[in-house]
């Protein structure tokens, strides 16, 4: 028994955010499993343990995974791990680590981002070079670092060649690479190879693998995939506000998605959403789709006017107010009938 009051209708859908999603059951009943009884706090407990051997079956077997509450904290985490206090990380103009983390590498981590402008959220080896200079110029901060994202901000992918071409080139200027990985799940799925030859293979030195926005209730993850290049984790992951108490929770919720096929089927299936979502307004005059889909977003351009009228009907953001695109997102939990229902919606909107 419970005194806890639903205070929200769970037959509101939106197309704002894959965070908007509840938890999946099957994470639910996990932390549930995890329930009971004592465990050694701060990650000493038997549920942290053998989530290494988890992620070392998808990542290799150096690979070891530091899970954290959030992924602003495991980018910021991961970044200090990389570089010295002089270090800077070379980024897209468009990722999340310069938009949407409210400066956190910067104030947080003491990081300085050197950005690079993209047609579609993707870093290149050329990309790259534009800000990679300036080595052993004591008024420079020094680039030590690169940062790519997949999928990236832009719902777009990177292949395992393109990523590996990044690293060599990173690698042969004695940078690093980190990957963020909020939606990795949602990349190899599309990609249709395993986690490894993306990140562990392609030569990646450390990746924040996200969790919360493929059907966790909160928890990501910092993965080490090189421990010759990383430094002092667990006292940035402390220092950072990162260290979980009940780390159980967190850790039983990573093995509920990545110890079976959950993550492949829960991604698979937002990917899918995402697709006939494309499918279904495409055809509609007036809208446009402006991104390839290969993840679970879609991006379009519509009348502003249409746009206001429809975010009173169903939740979703403007990516740039200038153009009047808007972002829609799907989830793990996102039906056929929201699809129709939405997409019925754009049309009838349309139509006025």
């Amino acid at each position: 028994m419970t005194d806890a009051v639903r205070h929200h209708d769970p037959a509101v859908r939106g197309f704002a955010s894959d965070n908007y999603a509840g938890v999946h059951p099957e994470v639910l009943a996990a932390i549930a499993l995890a329930n009971g009884g004592h465990q050694i706090a701060y990650g000493g407990d038997d549920y942290t343990a053998h989530l290494q051997e988890v992620f070392r079956r998808h990542f290799g077997p150096r690979a070891e995974a530091f899970p954290v509450f959030n992924g602003t904290g495991a980018n910021v985490v991961s970044l200090q791990a990389l570089l010295p206090r002089w270090g800077a990380v070379v980024c897209a103009e468009t990722a999340h680590i310069n938009v949407d983390e409210g400066g956190a590498p910067e104030k947080m981590g003491g990081i300085k981002l050197l950005t690079v402008p993209t047609p579609d959220g993707k870093l290149t080896p050329e990309l790259i070079d534009r800000q990679a200079w300036g080595w052993g110029d004591e008024h420079r901060a020094q680039p030590l670092a690169v940062s790519i994202t997949q999928s990236t901000e832009l719902g777009t992918l990177y292949t395992p060649e393109e990523i590996r071409a990044i690293c060599e080139h990173a690698h042969e200027r004695g940078m690093l690479v980190h990957v963020d990985g909020s939606r990795l799940a949602n990349a190899a799925a599309s990609l249709g190879v395993p986690f490894r030859e993306f990140t562990t293979d392609a030569g990646v030195d450390v990746l924040s693998f996200g969790g919360t926005k493929n059907g966790l209730l909160l928890g990501e993850a910092v993965v080490v995939l090189n421990p010759d290049a990383v430094r002092n984790i667990t006292f940035l992951r402390k220092t950072s506000m990162q260290l979980a108490s009940k780390m159980r929770f967190v850790s039983a919720q990573f093995e509920a998605l990545l110890a079976g096929d959950l993550w492949l089927r829960s991604a698979s299936h937002a990917n899918a959403m995402a697709k006939r979502l494309e499918a279904a307004v495409k055809d509609i005059d007036g809208v446009t789709v402006v991104r390839p889909v290969q993840a679970n977003a879609v991006f379009a351009i519509l009348p502003r006017e249409v746009s206001e009228r429809l975010q009173k009907r169903y939740r979703f953001y403007f990516w740039n107010e200038h153009t009047g695109e808007v972002r829609w997102m799907c989830a793990f939990d996102t039906t056929e009938a929201d699809i129709d229902g939405f997409a019925a919606a754009i049309a009838e909107e349309m139509a006025r």
